[in-house]
């Protein structure tokens, strides 16, 4: 048998066998999600960090006298394809919860305009991430550099974004947001997690910082470190929703490579600093030093 006739003999089968499988699903078609596909959705966080990050996000050189042009033309173009992705979740999730009292294109619209209108803090913040990666890194020369070859900044800009959506209760485009940067960049930052100014996370392959993780100001992290749950499960082996489940991190903390912090109850204080490879399950005090001995 050579290819051709393999192709009209046999892949008709293999074509049927997979449509079978999907209308096979417990859901009807008209419940799907009608997305064109994460790629679409990566394609939209590309076009808003290069909005944040003209230049060094952008596909084309942006001569300084025509910023404003390109701000205002890329700002169109994803406030029309993002808003309807955005009201397309909506009402994916309102089918889902057999809701039938919202107005999916409202709250699509609004969800947009804040996200939008939010759009100038957030690029004031990176830029308060970058600087402090210029002062506290020595490897460091050029404020350009770490834009364009450092992973965190790819990271925390596509996090910075996606929390915003995820407060405003935006579904499932979070996600596809921060998974995109995490398998980039080998950092994942669940959207759900709670991170202040001048955030710097050096190397960075291997952090984990899970959905309920609160940190401050003025912190910095090296690679392989966790803010992590202790059990996903409570005492009954069902999924921990709704709780605390991830540590806090006040201002001004540095934890070093590898480090494990876990649980929704374990605080660690303003100033304090974990070494490389500790594994932390209780709250650390203000100013403490914790490192492991073994």
């Amino acid at each position: 048998m050579n290819l051709t006739q393999w192709m009209n003999e046999k892949l008709p089968l293999v074509v049927d066998k997979l449509e079978q499988e999907m209308q096979s699903r417990p859901q009807s078609i008209d419940d799907w999600l009608d997305l064109a596909g994460r790629n679409e959705i990566y394609e939209v966080l590309d076009d808003i960090l290069a909005v944040l990050f003209p230049n060094h996000y952008s596909k084309e050189k942006v001569a300084r006298s025509d910023t404003n042009f390109f701000i205002a033309d890329m700002l169109r173009h994803i406030s029309f394809r993002l808003g309807r992705h955005i009201r397309e979740v909506f009402k994916y999730r309102c089918r889902k919860d057999k809701c039938e009292e919202c107005n999916c294109e409202d709250r699509a619209c609004k969800a947009l305009a804040y996200f939008v209108e939010s759009l100038p803090k957030i690029k004031a913040v990176l830029f308060e991430d970058v600087q402090v990666a210029l002062e506290s890194d020595p490897a460091a020369k050029f404020f350009d550099e770490i834009i364009l070859s450092y992973p965190f900044v790819e990271a925390v800009a596509t996090h910075r974004i996606a929390h915003k959506l995820y407060s405003l209760d935006v579904p499932i485009i979070p996600r596809i947001m921060s998974e995109r940067a995490h398998s980039r960049t080998g950092i994942d930052i669940h959207p759900g997690a709670q991170i202040g100014p001048r955030f710097f996370i050096d190397h960075g392959t291997g952090v984990v910082i899970g959905e309920t993780s609160r940190i401050g100001s003025n912190v910095k992290i090296y690679h392989g470190v966790g803010l992590v749950a202790k059990s996903p499960y409570d005492k009954d082996g069902k999924p921990r929703t709704g709780q605390k489940r991830h540590p806090d991190v006040e201002d001004d903390v540095i934890i070093y490579a590898n480090a494990t912090i876990l649980g929704g109850q374990t605080v660690i204080g303003k100033g304090a600093v974990i070494g490389g490879s500790t594994w932390i399950t209780e709250s650390v005090p203000p100013g403490t030093r914790v490192y492991n001995t073994k």
